[in-house]
């Protein structure tokens, strides 16, 4: 009863948290009213309202750390869409986002427009270009605009830096860290793929050699909680120190003590950010309770910790990590064992014992998960059931390889020792997150949260064999059913995916959310022009259209909704058609498709082809333009036409000016059957231009409640005017256009 009074104590305390956290007013109100309440509970001497009393301080205590940081808070809120400058130190470890920049936490030391920074500490996330020493504890000077974030969010405000620079670099303990992990990632990468540039993410948390293309199907599989350090990770090193110090004959004291050394040892390797240090503070907890066979007193003890750390950090309850790590500990405390004890009337006891703790956190961490992921992983069960035993051995050798830095031979014995687990993770992940179904495009919400913890419910029932023979039966159709559906699915997404759409098309628009993807087929040849932002977005529907092989990649220009998954079809490419290249990470792709067989061509006004029976041209931008460098005004735009193709021009991300001079070059002219609206339906249109191409129909790539306002209503009706009717990916879904007895036919996923 006690176990569920604390857990309830933590429970309220986190609802008021996010309460107060989204609604910062409500703040000093909600000061009075909990230590008025506890005092006048205190007066009338209730019985049994200790636990009251307590959570009504607890929540006084919250609201007053949330009022304390409003005023600054509204300081750098303030900075919203400014240019500003900022002396920053670095508080988590850095990885490279999908835009390419490097996003790392930060607490400010000064802040604000440049030559007039004041001195203001505060949580703020930094983006900025790739630099050297952006380490744990370095302090960097960053130029760049701010963002105001939403509500609840934990860093105050978003810098997207131009120019940043190491001011003052890490020190002391953290640059030795950084030292023993950077020598670690230089030894792993010397080893083959697959499994190189995985081991530091699995060994000591640092995912900067992870490719994108590892990363999203790490992502896709489920196991991407791997290469972050969280209370598995810290449990792993704990129970690996302690069976070993019990094989010495070691005394529970001893074991107890180094166990808890090693894991500060590896809070500080790994770099002890907030993330990390709230992930062994769980897993110390849980493990101490479980170590001294006191598993009963591990739920307090984790509930008042949460406690503590929301009282300290109150930004903490509308943090997606901190859930799964609370999450993940208490599943460690309440569901292993259960589980265990399932799992040994299954396989043998090692084995069981192995898969238990990560199946535990899986099942419960998975509704969490539901409520801020919009990609549900079908997979995920199985592949950490394939992926669990690989897991802790990749760590603890990984973790010894580090360490032995000081003894070459013996480091670089252990990191190939532990380069074979890694491999076997990375294998299981690429081949898990190909299969046909792997990954389920669901709504992030309460709804998918609630779905995906009945299956988790039915799971662990089916598991742990309740007495009630009707709610095992019941929980054993709950899994059959979801497994049914499943395996449906991947067979509509996989070898039967082709036959849920009309095979007789010529014009494909991917629903690949927001971003573009257009696939072009005539006479058995396939174009493809632009590929999106995600690898298994536009997987989904190449499987759908029934398209192996592209003949003509076009990339029109090189913004991450335009190309961020044109690596994913290396190697199935036998053209790529470019436009400007501005940046090395644009040429990166290049080589990167160039590698596996594509031959590489820049486009620009004159460059022209056939694709089958049908020919395509390039109506702009003009070679060499010094107006038009690079990006969305040097979008290629393309004029396909014949061999069974409508009539169709592609505006890329042009806005207005470039359209007006397009328009005026008169390389557009005649009617068009199909116009793909430039730049996802922005505002900034030539209606004149949409006017002279007169199409029956307009594309619109779009992505469902994108934070652009994308199709906006002005571009909507200058189509209408302009005799368009509007179809867009993010209502129909997949839209399929084609001739039909002289006329266009089309066809769409869903209807409007």
């Amino acid at each position: 009863m006690k176990d569920l009074r604390t857990a309830l104590l933590a429970v309220v305390l986190w609802g008021v948290a996010l309460l107060l956290v989204h609604l910062p007013d409500l703040a000093v109100p909600a000061i009075g009213a909990g230590i008025g309440g506890a005092v006048l509970l205190v007066a009338v001497r209730r019985r049994g309202a200790g636990l009251v009393v307590l959570a009504l301080l607890c929540g006084a205590g919250l609201a007053a750390t949330v009022s304390a940081a409003q005023a600054t808070r509204e300081l750098l809120a303030a900075q919203d869409g400014h240019v500003i400058e900022a002396l920053v130190e670095v508080t988590s470890s850095a990885s490279t986002g999908r835009d390419g920049r490097l996003w790392f936490d930060a607490q400010t030391l000064e802040i604000g427009p440049p030559a007039q920074q004041q001195r203001i500490s505060a949580p703020v996330r930094i983006g900025v270009d790739p630099v050297d020493g952006a380490d744990l504890g370095a302090v960097l000077r960053v130029t760049g605009q701010g963002k105001r974030t939403d509500a609840g969010e934990r860093a105050a405000l978003v810098v997207f830096g131009s120019r940043a620079e190491v001011a003052r670099p890490a020190a002391g303990i953290f640059a030795v860290a950084a030292g023993v992990r950077g020598g670690f990632i230089e030894r792993a990468g010397a080893l083959p793929e697959p499994g190189a540039g995985l081991l530091p993410g699995l060994a000591v948390g640092d995912t900067r050699a992870v490719t994108p293309d590892v990363s999203a199907a790490m992502l896709a599989s489920g196991l991407s909680h791997l290469t972050a350090v969280s209370g598995a990770n810290c449990a792993i090193v704990v129970a690996a120190v302690f069976w070993l110090v019990s094989l010495c004959s070691g005394g529970l004291f001893l074991r107890v003590a180094l166990s808890l050394l090693a894991l500060g040892s590896f809070v500080v390797l790994v770099t002890p950010e907030p993330s990390v240090v709230r992930a062994s503070v769980m897993a110390s907890l849980a493990m101490l309770a479980v170590l001294l066979g006191r598993p009963s007193a591990g739920l307090p003890m984790l509930s008042l910790a949460v406690c503590g750390l929301l009282i300290a950090d109150p930004w903490l309850a509308a943090t997606p990590g901190f859930a799964l790590s609370a999450a993940a500990t208490a599943a460690l405390l309440l569901l292993s064992r259960p589980l265990l004890r399932g799992l040994d009337r299954w396989m043998p006891g090692p084995l069981g014992l192995a898969l238990s703790v990560p199946l535990a956190a899986q099942l419960v961490c998975g509704p969490i998960v539901a409520l801020f992921s919009d990609t549900q992983s079908i997979v995920g069960v199985v592949a950490n059931l394939l992926a669990a035993p690989a897991a802790p051995i990749a760590t603890v050798i990984g973790l010894l390889a580090c360490l032995a830095a000081p003894l070459p031979v013996l480091a670089d014995l252990l990191a190939a020792a532990a380069w074979l687990p890694a491999a076997w993770i990375q294998t299981t992940a690429t081949v898990t997150a190909g299969l046909p179904g792997a990954t389920a495009a669901v709504p992030a919400g309460p709804l998918a949260a609630l779905v995906v913890a009945v299956l988790s419910t039915a799971v662990t029932l089916m598991l742990v064999r309740p007495r009630s023979r009707r709610l095992h039966l019941t929980a054993a159709a709950v899994v059959v059913v979801a497994l049914a559906v499943s395996a449906a699915r991947m067979l509509l997404t996989g070898p039967l995916a082709s036959m849920t759409a009309p095979g007789e098309w010529s014009i494909a628009a991917c629903d690949i959310g927001q971003g573009d993807a257009v696939l072009i087929r005539s006479d058995g040849h396939t174009a493809l022009v632009d590929t999106g932002a995600d690898p298994d977005a536009l997987g989904r529907c190449l499987a759908q259209t029934g398209t192996d092989r592209i003949d003509l990649l076009v990339l029109t220009h090189f913004d991450l909704d335009h190309v961020g998954a044109a690596t994913s079809l290396a190697g199935r490419v036998a053209t790529v058609l470019h436009g400007p290249v501005a940046e090395p990470a644009d040429q990166r792709i290049l080589d990167e498709l160039a590698a596996e067989g594509a031959v590489l061509r820049e486009g620009a006004v004159g460059t022209h082809g056939v694709l089958g029976a049908a020919r395509w041209r390039i109506t702009w931008p003009p070679p060499d333009s010094a107006a038009f460098p690079s990006g969305n005004d040097a979008s290629l735009v393309v004029d396909v036409a014949g061999g069974g193709v409508p009539r169709m021009l592609m505006l890329g991300d042009l806005s207005a000016a470039p359209q007006r001079q397009l328009l005026s070059s008169g390389r557009v002219s005649g009617r068009y059957a199909v116009v793909k609206v430039a730049h996802h339906g922005s505002r900034d249109q030539e209606p004149a231009l949409y006017a002279e191409v007169a199409a029956p129909v307009a594309l619109i790539s779009v992505g469902e409640g994108n934070d652009y306002g994308h199709p906006r209503r002005e571009t909507l009706s200058l189509l209408e005017a302009a005799g368009s009717r509007a179809l867009r990916t993010d209502r129909r879904g997949l839209v399929l256009l084609g001739e039909h007895d002289g006329r266009l036919a089309v066809w769409t996923e869903r209807q409007e």
